[in-house]
């Protein structure tokens, strides 16, 4: 898109810190998109590592691959068979210059994996077929699918391919085409003929990529070139024999939004870090020119860049599970381990017609839901729930809205249409763990459930307990009994309960004191004998 027609203004805004990196798009002022990372982040997404199955289950359709992580990776059978890739076209290629690969012990298994590889290309392999072919304890080339989440250990695929900014090498393939997503007709031939005249190795498959677009071929000579020597680095890395190894680490944030996002539809980029800003400037004169790198500007001020930009608010927001609809009304969002579940509100609008308050609060909560689904980086299965509309062409509009939003969003979704119960259900792809279980736990107090026991409720537990430990030591004339509470359930003690204190202490003829410990958790309390200092049974 040419600079000038637009109306917006799109900005990336870049939070680069020891600890953690930080990239908002802002259109306007609003915040679009939020991605966060942290410097010790295991299992990166896109990372390679060579190896070696410890266990095939033919039951989950699956094999476990020990890869020298704290969590053994999960490789289904369908990502072990020969991949077609995705592609408009099938481009035939020049002939390969013919250099050789490398002879070391890495290129060596990897020559080995492929003829593997190749031998399943060339026959019709079935999954009954994949514990034969890599049994216990066989050597695999993988690359992370999608990260660790929660318990689960990353997924794995063997389908190996390099991103760059312009092509995605497929080192084990021999597939030279063009992205689906480019369909401008002269373009696409433009391409295609560079793609021909690429110097190509043999056995290597190359996907041009929709950021290739109107981009002259000496960009995408160099992305391959740097594609090339970075696969063979990978074939050259030092082994430990018996060990799994990684062999490429994916870039981080910031290389990945220098290679990813700054595109046409960019106006600024704004960095807080001279030694990112140094990198990203740099990087774009290299595979952008300088055009794009001059977009490129230093935040030097002492006010934090989140906040001089007022982004700092909108991404304390995403946290938030109320949010607010323009217009009127609102949508609750709650995360849980099986979905995350959507409800939709209209609020309260005076003097308008029901069905059209539905619609338009149904629409309203589409641009949002879209919105919120991207910011908080969320996947799997999503379920929402509209305000019912009786007609049969509202539930239509609704869909197809929010079918044409997801189609924006960079992870692939499918959506489902309405249900009779007002339900809609989606799927979002889902690579990693959303952005609130990366920056927050679960609650220590209430275990992520968002509840504790309320002060009656402890109360009802403690008078139980002091039944209890009262009939126990009943003989005991001596004996004094002291309760170490949490000081909003002790004022439930002095006050309502009092009299069923006083009861307590009558019937068993003990006295009972009480203290507060605000260190002890809500529903925390220990019965003490005072004279030891033990607790009581």
């Amino acid at each position: 898109m040419i600079l000038g027609t637009r109306k917006n203004k799109r900005t990336l805004i870049i939070n680069n810190e020891r600890l953690e990196t930080r990239v908002a798009l802002v259109n306007d002022g609003k915040l679009e998109e939020y991605m966060i990372e942290r410097s010790d982040v295991p299992c990166a997404v896109g990372s390679v590592y060579l190896g070696r199955v410890v266990n095939v289950e033919p039951t989950l359709q699956a094999a476990f691959v020990d890869i020298g992580e704290d969590r053994n990776a999960f490789l289904p059978f369908k990502e072990m068979l020969p991949v077609t890739h995705d592609l408009a076209d099938n481009i035939k290629k020049k002939p390969a210059s013919g250099e050789k690969r490398p002879s070391t012990p890495l290129a060596k298994k990897l020559a080995e994996i492929e003829g593997r590889i190749k031998k399943m290309k060339g026959s019709r392999i079935t999954y009954k077929d994949i514990p034969k072919l890599f049994p216990k304890d066989s050597e695999v080339l993988v690359q992370i699918a999608k990260g660790p989440i929660g318990t689960k250990g990353p997924k794995v695929t063997m389908d190996i391919s390099l991103a760059g900014r312009y092509l995605v090498l497929l080192p084990f393939a021999d597939n030279i085409g063009l992205s689906r997503k480019i369909t401008d007709g002269k373009e696409r031939s433009r391409l295609r003929k560079i793609m021909e005249e690429l110097d190509i190795p043999e056995g290597v498959g190359c996907i041009c990529r929709t950021n290739a677009e109107e981009r002259k071929k000496v960009f995408l000579k160099r992305d391959l070139d740097t594609l090339l020597e970075l696969w063979k680095r990978v074939e050259t890395a030092n082994l430990k024999p018996g060990r799994p190894a990684l062999l490429y680490k994916a870039p981080n944030l910031l290389e990945r939004t220098a290679r990813d996002s700054l595109t046409e539809d960019i106006d600024r980029i704004i960095i807080d870090d001279k030694e990112g800003y140094a990198f990203v400037k740099e990087f774009l004169a290299k595979v952008a020119g300088r055009r794009m790198a001059s977009r490129v500007s230093l935040h030097a001020k002492a006010i934090p860049i989140f906040e001089a930009y007022k982004v700092e608010n909108q991404i304390n927001a995403i946290f938030e599970r109320k949010v607010l609809l323009d217009g009127g009304g609102y949508i609750c969002v709650d995360e849980t381990e099986a979905l995350v579940a959507i409800d939709v509100n209209s609020g309260i609008r005076k003097g308008k017609d029901q069905s059209d308050t539905a619609l338009e609060t149904n629409l309203a909560a589409c641009e949002e839901i879209a919105r919120q689904l991207r910011l908080r980086d969320v996947g799997g299965l999503v379920v929402i729930d509209f305000i019912d509309m009786r007609s049969q062409k509202d539930r239509d509009t609704v869909l197809k809205l929010m079918r044409r939003l997801v189609r924006e969003d960079r992870a692939r979704s499918m959506v489902l249409p309405i249900s009779k119960l007002g339900l809609m259900q989606m799927t979002r792809q889902r690579e990693h763990e959303s952005v609130l279980d990366r920056v927050f736990d679960p609650c220590p107090h209430c275990s992520g459930t968002g509840r504790i026991k309320s002060p009656v409720s402890v109360s009802v537990l403690i008078q139980r307990r002091l039944r209890e430990v009262l009939t126990r030591h009943r003989r005991e004339k001596d004996l004094s009994i002291r309760i170490n509470v949490h000081p909003s359930v002790l004022a439930r003690l002095k006050n309502e309960d009092g009299d069923h204190i006083t009861e307590l202490e009558g019937r068993y003829g003990h006295h009972l004191t009480f203290r507060a410990d605000p260190a002890l958790h809500h529903e925390e309390f220990k019965i003490i004998d005072p004279d030891t200092g033990q607790e009581l049974r």
